[in-house]
C-alpha cells in the first residue's frame, strides 16, 4: 500500500480539500521517510500507521481550528499537526515553530516542495516567539505534561490566545496534577473532544486552555 492509497481509505469523506490533502500529505510522508534515514524524525515505519498517526490524527479535529486567522504549531517536529491542518484550512496562516534547527530546515523543505503559501517555519521556541507575536490558537501534539505547558503558554493566553493540545487518554490526571499552576495563572482547562484512532492505535483527547472561565 502507498501513502496515497491508505490516506484515501482513511480520511473522512467530508474533509475540506480532501483530494489535495491526500496527495500533498502522501508527499509529506514520503519526504519524512526519506529524511528519517538521517534525522530520526519518527519511529513509525508502517505505511498505514504513519498515515493514521501523522495525518489522520492531525486533521480529525480540524473544525476546532476553523474560522481563526493565525495558528501556531509549537514544537512541530516533522511538521505535525501544522502541515496537514494547513492543507485542510488553506485560508488560515500557520506558523510552525521548532527549536531544533535541522528539523526546521526539513519542515521548510516540505513547505517549499508543496508550495504552501500559508505556512512559515521558524527555528524558535514557541514561548519565545509568542513574547513579541500574537496567535489566535496555539497547538501542539508532542507537548510536555500540562503542568509544564501551562506556564509556557499562560502569557499568550492572557493576551487572548486559545491553546488546543493533542493529548492521550489520561488527561483528567494531567489536569489534576496541573491544577495548582492552572489556578495560579487564572486559566480554565477542559477536554473538548475525544476520538479513537483506527487499528487500536490510541485514544486522542483535545484539551483547551483559555483565560478565566471563557470557552469558545
Amino acid at each position: 500500500m502507498t501513502f496515497e492509497t491508505e490516506l484515501n481509505l482513511l480520511l473522512p469523506d467530508d474533509l475540506p480539500h480532501r483530494a489535495q490533502v491526500v496527495s500533498f500529505s502522501a508527499r509529506h510522508l514520503d519526504l519524512i521517510v526519506e529524511a528519517n534515514q538521517t534525522l530520526n524524525l519518527t519511529r513509525i515505519t508502517s505505511v498505514r500507521e504513519a498515515a493514521i498517526k501523522h495525518v489522520l490524527d492531525s486533521v480529525l479535529p480540524w473544525r476546532l481550528f476553523s474560522g481563526h486567522k493565525v495558528i501556531v504549531d509549537a514544537g512541530t517536529g516533522a511538521g505535525l499537526p501544522g502541515i496537514p491542518l494547513s492543507l485542510v484550512l488553506p485560508d488560515l496562516r500557520f506558523i510552525l515553530l521548532e527549536s531544533i534547527q535541522k528539523k526546521t530546515r526539513f519542515v521548510q523543505s516540505v513547505i517549499d516542495a508543496l508550495a504552501l503559501p500559508n505556512v512559515t517555519a521558524l527555528p524558535l521556541r514557541a514561548e519565545d516567539w509568542l513574547k513579541t507575536n500574537e496567535a489566535n490558537i496555539i497547538t501542539a501534539r508532542a507537548m510536555a505534561p500540562l503542568e509544564r505547558a501551562v506556564p509556557l503558554f499562560a502569557p499568550a493566553i492572557r493576551q487572548g490566545a486559545r491553546t488546543l493540545l493533542y493529548k492521550g487518554p489520561d488527561t483528567a490526571q494531567e489536569i489534576a496534577e496541573a491544577s495548582r499552576e492552572i489556578q495560579k495563572r487564572g486559566l480554565s482547562v477542559r477536554e473538548i473532544l475525544r476520538y479513537d484512532l483506527p487499528d487500536q492505535l490510541g485514544t486522542r483527547t483535545m484539551v483547551e486552555m483559555v483565560q478565566g472561565s471563557k470557552h469558545a
